[in-house]
């Protein structure tokens, strides 16, 4: 066996000299190692530890055309469940060995178009999609598999939450917690967005029970400071106009319900015993956040196959 310690760029050629396996065998031992003996595999295993052998993944996309990269388009880091997301995301590599482009679109069509042809330009094999801003039905034309998350999916796969039966819950949740008057606060979606079941939900609920209630649907912002202000401004209305009454407050997600207590609190030292909140989709921020309720509302997994265009 030859010394090669301190060579740069080895190569399956220098791994057989060392070994004196032929070019094929090292060859197997990367893309077939089931193929070799055991005790074959750890000799090579030996041989690249000594050789301190890096692996050109670069040359490897070119030989077989896999990249491993997925793309990830997310609308923004400011709201606590997607930078979770993307961090359970980015957690899979140790077991799938797929790695991540990701793109933040901040809700705008054509900023995201680019960042998918961006993303097509390195040969991705995949997407997952937690933005809204481009229909399924465009994304399932680009012929790659697709996972949306949450978003309208008519026409590629999807995972989502029962937001219609999570909004149930909270809803019924907050009515036995003796509330005078029920408020959902959330942003206006088509029914095709499944967060519109949380909506949908609410209302539902209220009205089959004859619940006392109010439905707020604003514009939430586009940034932390935004979506703050704003539901400041809320909170200042809904103190108004319900005042003497216990309120019982629906927020759309653990971000906003998490502003909404920090709001109380700055405002009367502690959360008012005529306030009861509760968030949705438990994200790490609700874990310090006590006094707000969580709902936890199960899977729906939709998978759908996209032929070809010819």
């Amino acid at each position: 066996m030859g010394n090669y310690h301190g060579q740069k760029n080895i190569t399956f050629n220098d791994i057989a000299k060392y070994t004196g396996f032929s070019k094929t065998t090292v060859s197997r031992y990367f893309n077939n190692p089931d193929s070799l003996t055991l005790k074959n595999q750890q000799i090579i295993s030996d041989a690249l530890d000594k050789l301190n052998y890096q692996e050109n993944k670069v040359a490897r996309i070119l030989a077989n055309g896999k990249t491993e990269f997925i793309g990830v388009i997310i609308p923004n880091l400011y709201l606590h469940y997607y930078s979770e997301m993307l961090n359970q995301i980015l957690k899979t590599y140790d077991t799938y060995g797929y790695k991540f482009l990701v793109f933040t679109g901040d809700d705008h069509k054509s900023t995201e178009r680019k960042y998918i042809q961006e993303l097509l330009s390195y040969k991705i094999e995949g997407m997952v999609i937690l933005s809204h801003t481009i229909p399924s039905r465009e994304l399932a034309s680009y012929n790659l598999p697709i996972v949306m998350i949450e978003r309208e999916d008519q026409f590629v796969s999807s995972v989502n939450t029962d937001n219609y039966m999570g909004a149930v819950q909270a809803t019924s949740l907050l009515a036995k917690t003796g509330a005078d008057i029920l408020i959902h606060i959330n942003a206006e979606f088509s029914p095709q967005v499944p967060s519109y079941g949380r909506i949908k939900g609410f209302s539902d609920i209220c009205e089959e029970y004859q619940i006392p209630h109010e439905l707020i649907l604003t514009d939430t912002g586009r940034s932390y400071e935004e979506s703050s202000l704003i539901l400041k401004d809320l909170l200042e209305i809904v103190d108004s106009k319900y005042q003497g009454k216990t309120k019982g407050i629906f927020l759309p997600n653990d971000t906003f319900a998490n502003i909404m207590l920090n709001h109380l609190i700055q405002k009367y030292g502690q959360l008012p015993d005529d306030y009861k909140i509760i968030g949705f989709d438990d994200s790490p921020v609700s874990m310090s956040s006590e006094p707000v309720h969580k709902i936890i509302p199960p899977i729906l997994i939709n998978r759908k196959t996209t032929e070809p265009s010819h």
